[in-house]
């Protein structure tokens, strides 16, 4: 079958990165609504911003499954296809990780967070939403890139992609320090391995950030 030459690029896939890249971005609120609700006495809706959450993840995968299944053969791609996907992988086990904290947290919500940890799990929570933000604009700004592939916009999604290795490395520090507080601040074992455990899935999803930076940066590489 002979393909007409320009119905080769009709099709970007990294509109359907983009459209992801939102569902992301749109778990950020639900996912900090859902920790300050968590970490309050009276609130009673912690349940709901993580249906919000569950919702966005399977709109989510189903952009992600469009956008593995429906890739044509033809399709004419700027990027290496592998690395492609191991970008969109990564960006999507951001969201999987905000799933995986409100899950835990449901397994256990009583007693719930000692009043002494719950400044630094605040802390640690809002280090986790510029990079799960800032995903959408590094994707839109990678868009703009591949469109010019102007040396200028390279430099404008290193830029975003620096911000978010440093942004982890931050998150880190908070995390580092949590970890001291749970051990000196209680001797129940269960508490214990719940809070330290919930310190590091929250951790992870500045992790899965950076990966999904540093598969960019693979992208834009000349």
């Amino acid at each position: 079958m002979r393909i007409p030459f320009f119905s080769l690029f009709m099709s970007s896939p990294f509109e359907g990165l983009q459209e992801h890249a939102e569902k992301v971005k749109e778990c950020a609120w639900a996912f900090q609504q859902a920790m300050e609700c968590h970490m309050e006495d009276k609130c009673k809706r912690f349940e709901e911003h993580r249906q919000e959450v569950i919702r966005l993840e399977r709109e989510a995968d189903a952009i992600k499954r469009r956008i593995r299944g429906h890739l044509p053969k033809w399709t004419i791609m700027p990027v290496d296809k592998f690395q492609f996907f191991m970008y969109l992988k990564e960006q999507d086990s951001v969201l999987d990780a905000v799933e995986d904290v409100l899950d835990w947290i449901s397994y256990r919500m009583d007693p719930g967070i000692p009043k002494e940890l719950t400044k630094d799990f605040s802390l640690l929570v809002d280090a986790t939403i510029d990079p799960i933000e800032e995903l959408s604009n590094m994707v839109s700004e990678a868009r703009k890139y591949f469109g010019s592939f102007s040396n200028k916009q390279r430099e404008v999604v290193k830029e975003i992609i620096r911000a978010l290795r440093q942004q982890e490395h931050e998150a880190d520090e908070v995390e580092h320090v949590l970890k001291q507080k749970i051990f000196s601040s209680t001797t129940d074992p269960v508490t214990v391995f719940h809070m330290i455990k919930l310190s590091e899935i929250i951790g992870s999803i500045t992790d899965h950030a950076e990966n999904a930076g540093d598969m960019m940066r693979a992208m834009i590489s000349k």
